[in-house]
């Protein structure tokens, strides 16, 4: 049996994405579809003493607003990067593992990529080998398969030999579930309850950055990150 997700890279992924990579047998980045400004493709949150921090890495986007997410570029003329090292840095300042990642983080977000999912893949990679997830990681772009937006996903599964999709339940309003059945692919929802850990800056607050958690709890991430359970 197996479990194929597919998601669109982002910037420093909040935990649902990690939970969805863990819990598949392939997981597929799906590169090759449309950019959106507004969506998490370039940004994230962290957590400050007054609530939840943006951070935005800056991409070049008038006039190209029917670009794909593979083909989007950064603006680096802008020190984005160092900005957001010095962010965390400040607002985790007091975090037990802040020293144990920072660095790290500092050195894969100094080298200048002119490709936004240059950035995502470099930093998710970081985190999923942080949180020992080892499912194997392909991107759409690469694998040749055609299709209009359900039954694009249908082939996906197809190509792996998978019996099973799993999809965040935000899909429910759009997913074409009966080119799924007609396929013989089960959907899966994931069905995320968020956990709750410690934090800094007083009260829980839930949907953050991977940032948020690892720094928290250091390599008991890994364990929060497993008590995740799927809906029947």
């Amino acid at each position: 049996m197996t479990t194929v997700a597919v998601l669109q890279p982002g910037y420093l992924p909040w935990l649902g994405f990690f939970d969805q990579m863990n819990r598949a047998d392939v997981f597929v980045y799906y590169d090759d579809v449309q950019f959106d400004k507004h969506g998490w493709r370039n940004r994230n949150r962290v957590k400050g003493p007054k609530g939840p921090v943006w951070l935005t890495v800056p991409v070049l986007h008038k006039g190209r607003s029917n670009q794909l997410i593979k083909a989007v570029e950064v603006r680096n003329e802008q020190p984005w990067n160092t900005k957001h090292v010095r962010t965390i840095k400040e607002l985790y300042a007091n975090a037990p593992f802040v020293k144990n990642y920072i660095g790290d983080l500092d050195s894969i977000l100094a080298g200048q990529r002119p490709c936004l999912v240059d950035i995502c893949y470099k930093t998710t990679d970081y985190f999923r080998d942080l949180l020992n997830i080892d499912t194997p990681i392909y991107r759409s772009s690469e694998l040749g398969i055609n299709g209009e937006r359900s039954q694009r996903l249908v082939e996906l599964c197809k190509y792996f030999g998978a019996d099973k999709y799993l999809s965040g339940n935000s899909a429910m309003a759009y997913l074409n579930t009966e080119s799924f059945d007609e396929a013989g692919i089960e959907v899966q929802w994931q069905d995320y309850k968020h956990p709750i850990y410690d934090q800094q800056h007083g009260p829980f607050l839930s949907h953050l950055s991977i940032v948020d958690l690892v720094m928290n709890l250091g390599p008991d991430s890994r364990n929060v990150i497993s008590q995740i359970k799927l809906s029947d």
